[in-house]
């Protein structure tokens, strides 16, 4: 008889064998931790979508007082589109962070 498990447990770390050093050596773990990094992207992305929908509901209802009552998401969702396009990955924080002013 075949039983069922409580619950579905999913991998959701990167691969454990992958070599950064030499990606080519293991194709397997290249193509799993490819499959990581897109999957770790959408739900940045699925998560910045989420936080723009709740600002903009934030500004609806506040009217005139949002740049008040909705600042806290708005800087949510500034700090959560940082760095999350696709062709950012290997560039440093200080090209795509916040503006530096200079005194």
């Amino acid at each position: 008889m075949v039983g069922r498990k409580g619950k579905v447990e999913f991998d959701e770390g990167a691969p454990d064998d992958f070599d950064p050093s030499n990606p080519y050596k293991d194709p397997v773990a290249f193509l799993e931790m490819r499959e990581h990094l897109v999957r770790e992207k959408w739900i940045q992305i699925e998560t910045a979508k989420i936080l723009r929908d709740k600002l903009k509901w934030c500004y609806r209802v506040e009217g005139v007082n949002h740049i008040v009552k909705c600042k806290h998401l708005a800087k949510q969702y500034l700090e959560s589109t940082r760095g999350i396009g696709w062709g950012k990955d290997n560039r440093p924080h200080a090209i795509h962070g916040p503006k530096v002013e200079s005194a």
